[in-house]
């Protein structure tokens, strides 16, 4: 449901031409610096909190819930003020061209401006589902994926009574939609369940925190490392023009789409090993770690050959541009290829 987004998004902006789905490119790039945290803090937050559960301490499991969402509120303000002040430097660095900025710069200032929203659904998703409780977490992002399907277009292209923002629009769609869902995710919190967060819980716990903090870090580098390459690879498709930008952009919204399902599993996997650690049954743990890499191996091994088999009509789906098309289409074919090692890597 979270690869969803991005999917809509660039149907959508994709109406509106090369340079628009370029900005959205660009932009996702590098974005993937804040869900590269977001994902990091949401594995340590899991880890934490299923053990608690695994212990029967649910007191000690919301505990680690609220240190976990503080600290993703405290690293998303930096990055809110650099989406403030320097979405066009970042645009120009990235090497968009001069109209690419002016007219489409409005994208990248919203997304980095409302990454919080971003932080929080992952972070307390986690928690849902460190909790057992993934069905929450599911219609956490379905309500968030509905107002975003909804707003889009009408953002977008001016439907009705809205204003007519072009690519901005998108931005703003994708931020209502989450932010709405991290309110009901909060509305949650307070009701009674696995996890219930009540005003005394809602205190620093620096003991938590650092241990939040040294059990992300490996994720994080993890992830930072992956994404640092994105980010370095838009920025040499980025020499070639708009075209390639959108059709590297649209293979690589695709292949994201069809890898988090395997997100799923192997945060399912995460679930299982932190519980079962918790109950004193490593043996158990160590099962669920191979029993989801290898359903994870399969499902994609699966999708890799659906990809080189039927790739450009994957890419037509979302443009109809001679040259996008081609690019998008070989990128996928090359791409899918990694499918195999994916599978077990991810878990």
């Amino acid at each position: 449901m979270e690869s969803v987004f991005a999917v809509v998004d660039i149907y959508f902006v994709s109406r509106l031409g090369a340079d628009a789905v370029a900005v959205v490119g660009l932009t996702e790039s590098m974005m993937t610096i804040i869900y590269a945290i977001a994902v990091g803090l949401s594995m340590a937050t899991t880890a934490i909190v299923a053990r608690r559960i695994g212990e029967k301490n649910p007191h000690g499991a919301t505990i680690a819930a609220v240190q976990a969402i503080g600290i993703g509120i405290f690293i998303s303000l930096p990055i809110m003020a650099i989406g403030i002040i320097g979405s066009q430097r970042l645009l120009q660095l990235m090497g968009a061209s001069t109209h690419t900025i002016e007219s489409y710069s409005g994208y990248t200032a919203v997304m980095l401006r409302g990454n919080v929203v971003i932080m929080l659904i992952f972070i307390i998703n986690a928690v849902y589902r460190a909790a057992g409780d993934a069905a929450i977490a599911m219609r956490v992002l379905w309500l968030a994926n509905i107002l975003n399907c909804i707003l889009d277009p009408c953002l977008i292209f001016g439907l009705g009574p809205f204003p007519e923002l072009g690519v901005e629009g998108a931005a703003i769609a994708t931020n209502i939609g989450r932010g709405s869902a991290v309110i009901y995710q909060f509305a949650l919190l307070g009701r009674k369940g696995r996890i219930t967060v009540q005003r005394t819980d809602i205190k620093i716990d620096i003991k938590v925190i650092l241990r939040l903090l040294r059990l992300s870090l490996g994720g994080i580098g993890q992830l930072v490392i992956a994404t640092s390459s994105w980010i370095g690879l838009y920025r040499i498709v980025a020499v070639f023009g708009s075209e390639a930008l959108a059709g590297y952009t649209i293979a690589i919204r695709i292949v994201i789409f069809s890898l988090l399902p395997s997100w799923g599993m192997s945060n399912a996997a995460a679930t299982l090993v932190g519980q079962n650690l918790g109950a004193h049954k490593p043996e158990r743990a160590e099962k669920s770690v191979w029993l989801s890499g290898l359903i994870n191996v399969i499902f994609l091994c699966g999708v890799g050959v659906l990809f080189n088999l039927f790739s450009g009509f994957f890419v037509e789906l979302f443009t109809s541009e001679e040259n996008v098309v081609a690019i998008g289409r070989t990128c996928l074919r090359i791409l899918s290829l990694g499918y195999l090692f994916y599978g077990f890597g991810m878990v």
